[in-house]
């Protein structure tokens, strides 16, 4: 069943809700950045998660930079961060002028493992230097494991800071994801689990950190009649059209997430008689938002490599990628310090992300299956597979 149109791994989902809140938005008159739309678009994040605070940004990668600049970081401090993970959390480091430490995660999850990030700051330790502050990244849609990161960032006097970009609506020891940390961060790309076509959010249950963080947003504008700026600021804050979007796709969250599930559920049947094969993070998938779903390809057993399994789907016009490249073996952060284990660099060669956003339609998730099946079925006709 070759489809026509491409599918891709995670399109918007956005139908005549979000139509009828950003025309609403636009008729208001308040077309210009901020407006009632982010006001109460923060206010809603903010219940939602369980925080006092939410400061909506232009994005993610912003929510952290400010998060982090909030928190004193800057030039010559160490910031320890999961390997496994996508640029934005790196490069957030580097904008403060900060020095990203790198540390592997589990095999399991992704996501960083909480005996090397004490192995690390031991080893800081050790040399005479002081880490900063722990910024966890969560894997595809599922929360690390804070409870024990939390005791750990407390134990050595470091502020936590959630990189919760891809995990809104996952769950963790009972609270939501974004509601752990001095600070955590959401991101609302168009391919993330719900969207503002671009943006971001930055929530803290500290008045501080939030008030530094819409200071600096907003250009570091002083509370004065002429343009008086005292600090360098940024142009971080997300308008009211977009927030109005973001209000609309928060409505719809819990639907979102449940119908990523249901696909990721179908890519387990399809893969659960298939040796060599496993669908990457599923343990405890109930407290995963399952924004991307991606399976591991152990070749010697199941005979045919990742890289394989995308090519061939790729004829049929079906979007796949390999898991994050970690950032310990980026050329930009060549040289960078590292504490890994092998982990995340086998979860780079052997995983395999499919498409998982909540936007397919029956008959492309269906599509998909048959190109996957086509390409088992053709790996099975080689002698000796």
């Amino acid at each position: 069943m070759k489809m026509t149109e491409r599918i891709f791994m995670s399109s918007p989902d956005v139908g005549l809700l979000e139509e009828e809140y950003v025309l609403s938005a636009i008729r208001s008159g308040w077309i210009a950045p901020l407006g009632p739309d982010v006001e109460k678009f923060e206010e809603e994040m903010a219940e939602r998660i369980g925080r006092k605070h939410a400061v909506a940004l232009s994005s993610g990668t912003a929510a952290l930079h400010l998060s982090l600049l909030a928190k004193g970081i800057g030039p010559g401090d160490v910031v320890i961060t999961s390997t496994m993970t996508f640029a934005a959390t790196a490069n957030a480091i580097a904008y403060t002028g900060a020095e990203p430490f790198f540390v592997d995660c589990d095999p399991e999850t992704g996501n960083l493992d909480p005996t090397l990030v004490e192995e690390a700051i031991d080893s800081l330790a050790s040399s005479g230097e002081r880490a900063k502050a722990i910024v966890p990244v969560d894997l595809l849609g599922k929360a690390v494991d804070y409870t024990t990161l939390t005791a750990i960032a407390a134990r050595h006097g470091l502020p936590l800071l959630a990189d919760a970009a891809e995990s809104l609506g996952a769950v963790h020891g009972g609270k939501a994801a974004g509601a752990w940390g001095e600070a955590a961060i959401f991101s609302f790309n168009g391919n993330k689990i719900m969207t503002t076509s671009g943006g971001g959010m930055l929530l803290t249950d500290d008045p501080v950190l939030a008030s530094t963080a819409r200071y600096l947003a907003t250009q570091a504008r002083q509370p004065v009649v002429h343009y008086e700026h005292q600090d360098v600021g940024y142009n971080y804050r997300l308008s009211n059209l977009l927030a109005a979007l973001g209000r609309a796709q928060l409505r719809r969250l819990d639907d979102m997430i449940l119908r990523r599930r249901e696909v990721r559920q179908f890519y387990k049947r399809i893969f659960e008689s298939v040796p060599g094969v496993s669908v990457f993070g599923a343990v405890g998938d109930e407290f995963d938002n399952c924004w991307l779903t991606s399976v591991l390809v152990d070749p010697d057993d199941a005979g045919f490599s990742a890289d394989e399994l995308c090519a061939a789907i790729a004829l049929q016009n079906i979007e796949s990628r390999p898991l994050w490249k970690p950032m310990h073996l980026q050329p930009v952060f060549r040289g960078a310090r590292a504490l890994t284990n092998g982990s995340s660099q086998r979860l780079f060669e052997t995983g395999l992300t499919l498409p998982s956003g909540s936007a397919l339609s029956l008959q492309e998730v269906q599509a998909v299956g048959a190109a996957i099946e086509d390409f088992l079925e053709s790996r099975r006709l080689i002698p000796n597979f």
